[in-house]
């Protein structure tokens, strides 16, 4: 009698965690597997404990470790991101660690609070497009933006999240290469990228429609149109999605079939070298007037070694280039693609970006960076090195709830994130996960902003590879710009750039004396 009222008890309890769980919309995980899901937050919870003595440490995991996780995570819930007792990063035997130069003094930087994410502004130091003339040039209000990944490769839940936070958070939401879905329609700016299948842009045999373009540019918020010529993810690859995740309204807002995987070409059939495809470039700039840019991973030269030349008399050119890690990716891929092919960040940009600044030619476009920049570490390195604004994609699906599972490419995402399973895809809520977006870019670019600030800067386009110092463990430390061969004044902005940036972000300093000495900005 006893151990039934007590069979009677658990049975009421689970139940009664079951509806709460299914009920509640605050974590996707519990509401897509009730009352087990609990488990992993215990769990969680425990784990700091648990892993002093067993499996890794918070900084072993990949592609994004514990202590990674955790700092988006709690940035995106606006809980405690801070930590306690010191760094638990190897700094004494780490090689290739960033350390970023404070200075003691400095009449630069307004001293911002850090409880000011929702007021503080981080545009972009350069106006797109407005080196080659575009009609509808502008200035991206934020550095960091959300870098492409399709609906198909997401859910139309994640998608309609994300596009809901750009919207909330003021900055641009890349379409990727599956076409522009109801989705994207949010409410928030957008990038339409053209891939090797010009989906969302393609006649009934496939090949580019011009006039369709235009048609769906004019139909939503685009600010601008990239064009992909391979990613991170899988370089030298079409797209490719699996059909475990092709749904009939996948398969009707591309044009394909639901029976097949769906394979973008390698290769873009429009254009087939420099020349050609930077006359496509102005083609759909002058009938637009958007400004158009590339996006690539980084392998051989000879693209870029051909574009600095093509470029060089000014007639023609990409108003922006996206570099992509090798080491990044959302997408579905082979392993010896994800793991082997094309150069990781730091060294990708680097190559690149030194070919036009021998040529005296890096203020002509605005350079993006994006693989693993969504943390404010890597992000503040890529500044130095000359980005002018991040792109995140993995780091915006982990604050909408991913929780890397590793399962993209399964069509089993357990928290609703990657997946088309309808199941699967009700736990992830759109209007809370938008906020959850909202509140990590705010984050992000708040953490931006203190550490500029810490080294004497108005705004991370302003800090320099002198700013940056990189560790071979205790023994010694090497100038960053050292490291990847730079020359004085390589990886800053022109005089004008930094004189308008200094304008902007001084006018709208939250806190703190607002002492002016553009000139310090300049060196």
């Amino acid at each position: 009698m006893k151990s039934k009222a007590i069979l009677t008890t658990l049975a009421a309890g689970t139940i009664g965690i079951a509806a709460r769980d299914l009920l509640q919309k605050k974590h996707a995980l519990s509401r897509n597997f009730p009352v087990i899901a609990n488990a992993r937050y215990l769990l969680e919870k425990i784990g700091p404990e648990l892993r002093q003595y067993i499996v890794t440490s918070n900084d072993e995991e990949r592609p994004f470790s514990r202590d990674q996780r955790s700092w988006v995570y709690a940035s995106s819930k606006r809980q405690n991101n801070y930590t306690g007792f010191g760094t638990d990063n190897d700094v004494e035997h780490l090689d290739g660690y960033a350390i970023f130069k404070h200075r003691t003094f400095s009449d630069v930087a307004a001293s911002s609070s850090v409880t000011d994410s929702d007021r503080i502004t981080l545009p972009s130091a350069k106006v797109l497009g407005a080196p080659r003339g575009r009609r509808h040039a502008f200035r991206p209000e934020s550095v960091v933006n959300i870098s492409a990944m399709s609906f198909g490769s997401l859910s139309g839940n994640a998608i309609t999240a994300l596009n809901k936070g750009a919207k909330q958070a003021g900055i641009m939401h890349n379409t990727g290469e599956g076409s522009l879905s109801p989705y994207h329609r949010q409410g928030g700016d957008l990038i339409f990228q053209i891939g090797t299948a010009y989906f969302g842009c393609r006649d009934d045999n496939g090949r580019f429609d011009l006039a369709m373009l235009k048609d769906v540019v004019q139909s939503a918020p685009v600010k601008a149109i990239e064009i992909k010529l391979s990613q991170g993810a899988k370089p030298g690859l079409g797209g490719h999605l699996p059909s475990e995740k092709i749904s009939e309204e996948i398969a009707r807002t591309r044009g394909i079939p639901m029976d097949r995987d769906c394979a973008s070409p390698a290769r873009h059939s429009e254009f087939h070298d420099v020349d050609s495809m930077l006359d496509f470039v102005e083609l759909i700039a002058q009938e637009t007037g958007l400004p158009v840019g590339i996006k690539s991973a980084v392998g051989g030269t000879g693209l870029w070694e051909g574009l600095v030349e093509q470029m060089a008399d000014g007639q023609r050119g990409v108003d922006y280039i996206q570099i992509d890690g090798g080491e990044g990716g959302t997408g579905a891929a082979p392993l010896v693609f994800s793991d082997a092919v094309a150069l990781p960040y730091r060294l990708a940009f680097t190559r690149v970006y030194s070919l036009f600044a021998q040529a005296g030619m890096t203020d002509r476009v605005t350079w993006i960076g994006s693989g693993k920049l969504g943390l404010p570490e890597n992000a503040l390195v890529a500044f130095a090195l000359g980005a002018d604004m991040v792109s995140v994609a993995r780091e915006a699906m982990l604050s909408v709830g991913c929780i890397q599972a590793q399962k993209c490419h399964t069509d089993r995402c357990p928290t609703g994130v990657a997946t088309q399973n309808p199941w699967l895809e009700r736990g992830l809520d759109p209007t809370l996960k938008a906020n959850r977006l909202d509140n990590y870019v705010r984050t992000l670019r708040r953490d931006l902003l203190k550490v500029s600030e810490a080294c004497g800067v108005w705004h991370p386009g302003l800090l320099t590879v002198d700013d940056i110092e990189i560790l071979d463990g205790h023994r010694s430390a090497v100038p960053l710009g050292d490291i990847y061969g730079y020359q004085n004044g390589w990886g800053t902005l022109n005089e004008s750039d930094a004189a308008q940036i200094v304008d902007l972000m001084s006018s709208t300093a939250t806190h703190g004396e607002t002492r002016r000495h553009p000139e310090a900005t300049l060196v």
